[in-house]
């Protein structure tokens, strides 16, 4: 909702700065227009995660303190007996260094499959601090199963992910607006150094 226009008539003074000040605060509004930072995070409607389980390749992600030296990140999931996910992540830093980190994912939310929660074993698990235990929200995710928006509910954390190594541009901007949509800061968006767009 745009804000009304405010209406001076001959009699209203006022510094010009004042004035510009008014302008920058409404520019600034409209440009938040249609995005939700605050409220509750939409997550897909639904997700099988059989079809969801695989190697999924990071193509973007928001700046985060455990990632800061990785290149080029990617995930592998897989379906256990016990109906939890079992992750296995992998990030070839800045020297050329592989890390590898385990962990399960439970699901919080048997409705859709689209909110979970992930406790990892090892570094990864700083994070989430003393609980290990962090938020998995699949925020948007392609009829095929090639492309996934995912991210925390509180917008600290955002990953763009991929099936493949590149993912195209036009795709790559949806995904962003997407996100963008949701609250999430874009503009801090960090792109995985190999050559990720086709």
């Amino acid at each position: 909702m745009r804000p009304s226009p405010i209406r001076c008539g001959a009699n209203c003074s006022g510094s010009v700065s004042a004035r510009l000040a008014l302008t920058a605060l409404c520019l600034t509004l409209g440009a938040c227009a249609g995005v939700d930072s605050s409220g509750e995070l939409t997550t897909v409607a639904s997700v099988d995660l059989s079809r969801y389980a695989g190697t999924w390749y990071e193509i973007a992600r928001l700046p985060m303190w455990f990632q800061r030296h990785c290149v080029d990140s990617k995930a592998m999931y897989s379906s256990r007996p016990d109906g939890t996910v079992g992750v296995h992540n992998e990030c070839v830093t800045d020297t050329g260094k592989v890390d590898k980190a385990e962990g399960v994912a439970t699901v919080v939310d048997a409705k859709t499959n689209a909110r979970l929660t992930v406790v990892f074993d090892n570094w990864f698990a700083r994070l989430f601090g003393s609980s290990r235990e962090g938020n998995y929200w699949i925020l948007d995710l392609d009829p095929e199963y090639r492309t996934a928006l995912v991210g925390t509910p509180d917008r600290r954390f955002l990953w763009i992910l991929s099936r493949t190594p590149q993912l195209d541009e036009a795709t790559y901007r949806r995904l962003v607006e997407r996100a963008r949509q949701l609250g999430y800061p874009v503009a801090d968006l960090i792109k995985a150094r190999r050559p990720a767009f086709s």
